[in-house]
């Protein structure tokens, strides 16, 4: 199924990673969300992509130096030359609250270490999994994973277009392959075809890439900050 996932919500518009974004991404066709997951310094999950606030909050340092209670109180700001009104940081379990009663598919990126388990069991507690692919740069990440659960949905981010990637997607019963766009042929998506693996495309920076994407045959969607300009030409 092509899903038209909102990255970190429609973050070309709105705070990334917040309600705002997520809401508007529905607003704008999205059929899906992509997030990132985190931990705090006492231990809660939360939806931030980068490892340092300073870029797009008002405090600095990492997440983990901070507590939940301390991080709730922070704005998120968004691209501040389009004057976005600034919003606040999400808990996974306050995203799950929200949004797992939709029909929705969520690319649930891990972006720490040992947050496996505890990301596993709020979806199930939220009764998610069937909606939910679980992906990861850190291809250890989804080892750990698949350990804890023999039936989730794995994809691996990757930009590496090498045949080893089949195999390591293969001793993870990995269901998706993750590329970067830009690597991305009609040839190489027909291979993961044939091997039995769905792909996704990301990085995808400017609307002006979509199409040759689509081109290719991915058919596990594309993750988008623009899921308006997915949904115009899909």
């Amino acid at each position: 199924m092509f899903i038209n996932y909102a990255h970190r919500g429609a973050s070309c518009y709105a705070p990334e990673n917040t309600l705002s974004s997520f809401y508007l991404g529905i607003r704008q066709g999205a059929n899906g969300i992509e997030t990132d997951i985190r931990r705090t310094k006492d231990g809660v999950l939360i939806l931030f992509h980068d490892d340092l606030l300073d870029r797009i909050t008002s405090a600095k340092g990492s997440v983990s130096d901070y507590t939940w209670s301390e991080l709730s109180k922070i704005l998120v700001y968004g691209e501040k030359e389009k004057m976005f009104l600034p919003d606040r940081l999400v808990t996974l379990e306050q995203f799950l609250h929200y949004f797992s009663h939709l029909d929705l598919t969520f690319a649930l990126e891990f972006k720490a270490r040992g947050v496996e388990e505890d990301t596993l069991k709020l979806v199930e507690d939220y009764h998610a999994m069937d909606k939910c692919i679980f992906t990861s740069f850190e291809y250890e990440d989804l080892v750990q994973l698949r350990r804890i659960n023999e039936s989730a949905v794995i994809g691996y981010l990757t930009s590496d277009t090498g045949t080893e990637v089949d195999d390591m997607l293969h001793a993870i019963s990995a269901q998706q392959i993750c590329m970067k766009a830009d690597c991305l042929s009609k040839k190489l998506v027909d291979r993961y075809h044939a091997k039995g693996f769905s792909v996704r495309a990301w990085g995808i920076t400017v609307p002006e890439m979509m199409e040759p994407v689509i081109r290719c045959g991915v058919d596990g969607g594309m993750t988008v900050n623009f899921p308006d300009e997915l949904y115009r030409i899909n």
